[in-house]
């Protein structure tokens, strides 16, 4: 693949990313955001005689510019990030097109980067957990995150040397359980934190885990389906329509017929 094509296709997933990001914002923003007020205002109920600083950024702004802006940075780069992947994995997973490698690297990374990671530290709205963990929950979360993501490259390169013998099914199969039991025992022996209070709503704290997981299979589902599209109109060459009445040796030749 050329640098102009490489080009192409990396200004078409940050383009695709920041589409998927502004869908992503409409969830985020609709779905979520009250779920955040409600759990803010749980927590100023709770802490109300200990007063409070002063916001050193409104409610309004955090919910609305703040959201956005991150957001949309975040599916403009995970865009270009992923064109780059697309780069590389193309022709390379098998007898796949365009279209449907897209889908496979963004399913993949819906997984690798957030769902595994996102089950064994979800996330939280305000109110829950300890500021004194923050740190070293953060911490290991991104310290998932880049396990999963190594292991899930591990799995795919073992998947690949492991074809020629086992055939691809097998081969898949056998890389998959290793990506699985390697997770697993990374489940067992990372630290859990359990830090939700007594008298804080199941039924928000789902709500809002809820919101969060559906802003990212917006944002996943969303790239891979218009980077598919927008990589096929690029890669894949379309058939020339035919002229109207076609050419005069061609019409000789169908009258001959």
């Amino acid at each position: 693949m050329n640098s102009i094509s490489v080009r192409a296709l990396l200004v078409r997933g940050m383009l695709a990313g920041l589409v998927a990001g502004a869908l992503a914002l409409a969830v985020a923003y609709f779905l979520g955001e009250s779920r955040v007020d409600a759990a803010i205002a749980l927590e100023e109920a709770h802490s109300h005689d200990h007063g409070g600083g002063e916001e050193l950024v409104s409610r309004t702004m955090q919910s609305t510019a703040g959201l956005a802006t991150g957001v949309v940075v975040f599916g403009v780069a995970i865009g270009g990030i992923a064109a780059l992947v697309f780069c590389y994995a193309l022709g390379r997973m098998g007898r796949f097109g365009p279209r449907a490698t897209a889908a496979l690297i963004a399913g993949a990374a819906l997984l690798a980067v957030y769902v595994v990671p996102f089950l064994k530290y979800p996330a939280n709205p305000p109110a829950v957990g300890n500021p004194d963990t923050i740190g070293r929950r953060t911490a290991l979360f991104f310290l998932m995150v880049a396990l999963s993501v190594l292991l899930a490259v591990a799995a795919v390169i073992l998947g690949r040397r492991l074809a020629p013998r086992l055939g691809a099914w097998n081969a898949t199969i056998a890389a998959g359980a290793g990506y699985v039991l390697l997770i697993g025992l990374a489940y067992v022996f990372l630290p859990s934190f359990n830090e939700v209070g007594k008298g804080f709503p199941a039924t928000l704290l789902w709500q809002f885990r809820l919101a969060t997981l559906a802003v990212q299979v917006t944002l996943w589902t969303t790239f891979g389906l218009l980077f598919g599209y927008l990589t096929e109109r690029l890669l894949v060459p379309r058939a020339q329509p035919a002229r109207a009445g076609g050419t005069t040796a061609e019409r000789a030749a169908a009258a001959a017929g």
